[in-house]
């Protein structure tokens, strides 16, 4: 009977897989992957995008915009979880707009965009062109999965077992190494990963780190049944047998499927970071973060997508990492707020260039919640922020204080000089400008090329 529902399932889908197919051939379909490590505003970055690109406004450094080609945008029926953004913009267009509640599994939006084409052939053939635009979002804990696929039970749990050792991890523990010390014949695998899943709860939601593995266990709707936890070589052979088998159902059921389902088809990918988190919460929280970015970076699967490429083995060819919020700081600040992510992923960035994947890195902010302001303070001249403040409610100005021009050092971090402040959203609306910090520079460098 499953396989007959497939079967049927399969019919069902085939028009919109033929169809999708011959946008391809004609390179008319792109899938941008939107995704980003915990607060870093992947919902906001979405629905701002998809507003502006129905909007046709504000746009200055998109080529198609600049150059009075583009002709608009409409939302199309997506098959699957759809992106709630009617709920998402509603929310940001209100008269007291709040930031809207992150998205915790993948969702899909659709877009047709048309423009006037460029090329003298393309002019003669089709002055008209058409992109489909499919923008998957989906959360970061899923990427940093993905190295588990080339990872053993043995490997796994060696390297879960170094990182929980540290602090910040090793002070909320306390109840995991517990449950190690007692383990016992009697011992099994669903108590363990139920501990296991809390402790994981704690170091991401008390401490704010970002890498967790496995990362589904800590995603709404979690099904323990398919988690697993690390185990000592000393745990009793028959436990670590089940737990090794529960690891490798996970990698099959769950990371190999979000592989061949979706990542291995993405053409675009953006990564959103908010380093302002990051650097509030301190060293450990910070190295945390470069760990995840690293991981992240080294599970594309990098190559130039040919048309065939494109076709039968599609693969990741441009990624943008931004630095979301830039407009938590001052103008001045956006150069340094940008080159801090930049160092923080020069290693690996460095490799994905080597191995032909075009990549960038921006400091914006998808909906602008400050404007830079100058102000007088004991005879100098400063360079603050006016917005009105998440936890107090009131428009303020303040001097929100300065990104490093390089990697904190140790008199950074005893210092205590990282005190950024959150802001609530202004709202968003039609036909203004100044709404947004380079989103069209993002939309340009992910998509521009498709647009001629």
């Amino acid at each position: 009977m499953l396989g007959l529902d497939r079967l049927g399932g399969f019919v069902r889908d085939l028009p919109g897989e033929v169809a999708e197919l011959g946008d391809r051939l004609v390179d008319r379909h792109l899938r941008l992957a939107v995704t980003g490590l915990r607060r870093s505003g992947k919902t906001v970055f979405t629905t701002a995008l998809v507003h502006h690109l129905l909007d046709g406004h504000d746009l200055a450094f998109v080529g198609a915009v600049h150059e009075g080609r583009y002709r608009g945008a409409r939302l199309l029926p997506v098959r699957g979880p759809a992106f709630p953004y009617a709920t998402f913009h509603r929310t940001l267009m209100a008269d007291r707009p709040t930031w809207p509640d992150a998205t915790d599994r993948l969702t899909v939006l659709k877009l047709e965009l048309r423009f006037r084409t460029t090329g003298l052939v393309q002019r003669l053939m089709a002055p008209n062109g058409s992109l489909i635009l499919e923008i998957i979002d989906y959360p970061g804990e899923w990427l940093l999965d993905l190295p588990l696929l080339e990872m053993d039970y043995p490997t796994f749990s060696e390297t879960a077992a170094q990182r929980d050792r540290v602090e910040p991890r090793a002070a909320v523990a306390g109840e995991w190494r517990a449950a190690l010390a007692g383990l016992s014949p009697t011992t099994t695998p669903a108590e363990l990963v139920e501990v296991y899943r809390r402790y994981l709860g704690r170091v991401q939601n008390e401490l704010g780190l970002s890498l967790v593995q496995p990362g589904r266990l800590v995603t709404a709707g979690a099904d323990p049944a398919t988690g697993f936890a690390p185990l000592p070589d000393a745990a009793p052979a028959e436990l670590r047998r089940a737990m090794a088998a529960r690891f490798e159902t996970y990698k099959r059921q769950v990371v190999e499927p979000f592989y061949t389902d979706h990542f291995s088809r993405f053409d675009r990918q953006i990564v959103l970071v908010d380093l302002f988190h990051t650097l509030n919460r301190g060293r450990a929280h910070f190295a945390d973060s470069r760990d995840a970015l690293e991981t992240i970076l080294e599970s594309f699967r990098y190559g130039t997508n040919s048309l065939l490429a494109r076709l039968f083995r599609p693969s990741i060819e441009k990624l943008l990492f931004a630095a979301s919020k830039a407009d938590h700081v001052a103008a001045n600040q956006h150069a340094n707020l940008k080159q801090l992510l930049e160092l923080m992923i020069a290693p690996a960035r460095r490799k994905a260039r080597f191995a032909g994947l075009e990549t960038d890195v921006l400091a914006l902010a998808a909906l602008r919640a400050t404007d830079t302001v100058r102000t007088e303070h004991q005879g100098q001249l400063l360079s603050c922020v006016r917005g009105r403040l998440a936890d107090e409610g009131r428009e303020t100005v303040l001097f929100p204080g300065e990104i490093p021009g390089d990697l904190p050092d140790d008199e950074d971090w005893r210092s205590g000089r990282f005190r950024f402040r959150d802001f609530e959203p202004r709202r968003l609306e039609p036909g203004v400008k100044g709404q947004h910090l380079r989103l069209d520079q993002a939309i340009e460098f992910l998509i521009g090329d498709k647009l001629r």
